[in-house]
């Protein structure tokens, strides 16, 4: 069976964020308390919330070629 992706602009909580990033969601939550250069997100209320645009955008700035590059 085939998964449909959710709209480029979707908002998915910390646990589906999470997922698509192959990481925890603690990790996440960490860096929100902890880092700047985690992926962006969106607070609305208590709520928080990743764009997978943005989760997209993030991920290939992480994309390295070389240890060199650091």
């Amino acid at each position: 069976m085939i998964a449909l992706l959710p709209a480029p602009n979707a908002l998915l909580n910390t646990e589906q964020a999470a997922t698509f990033l192959n990481l925890s969601p603690t990790t996440l939550t960490t860096w929100r308390v902890r880092r700047s250069d985690g992926p962006p997100y969106v607070r609305i209320g208590r709520a928080v919330r990743y764009r997978l645009d943005d989760l997209q955008r993030w991920l290939d700035a992480q994309t390295h070629r070389s240890t060199a590059e650091y």
